[in-house]
């Protein structure tokens, strides 16, 4: 049997392909980050600011290479889900990321990392390609 594939059907199935890949990366940062954000240099948190960066800087640069605001939303799931899943106390009563402070810096660090991720692509996104280019107030193109 001989059937012809356009090209948009095999684009959308490594765009899929590429999304899962990128709701993975967020999980496995996520997962890293839980059992690693306690180390500290002093009384600073490094490990969980930089985890923190990390989750910031992977869910612009998915934004801009997808070119989609999706390409930020799901490395921020997976982060998201990783994070809180780990925090949650099992039943004997352990927790992986602790009441500290560089749980909290972790946690709410790394969650209004991906949520100034978002933004920021919606914002890059609304901009759009068209009006890039343009310089303010004149409407003219830059030579």
């Amino acid at each position: 049997m001989n059937v012809t594939t356009g090209k948009r059907g095999t684009r959308s199935l490594v765009s899929v392909g590429v999304y899962g890949v990128l709701f993975l990366l967020g999980l496995v940062e996520g997962m890293i980050g839980s059992f690693q954000y306690a180390r500290r240099a002093g009384s600073v948190p490094v490990a969980a600011l930089a985890f923190c960066a990390a989750i910031l800087a992977t869910c612009l640069l998915a934004a801009w290479a997808m070119r989609s605001v999706s390409g930020a939303v799901l490395p921020a799931m997976g982060w998201v889900i990783a994070a809180f899943v780990l925090s949650m106390p099992v039943s004997n009563g352990s927790v992986i990321i602790t009441n500290t402070t560089p749980g909290k810096w972790y946690l709410y660090g790394g969650t209004l990392s991906v949520a100034v991720a978002v933004v920021l692509s919606f914002v890059g996104m609304a901009r759009g390609p068209g009006r890039a280019g343009r310089s303010r107030g004149t409407g003219t193109q830059p030579k």
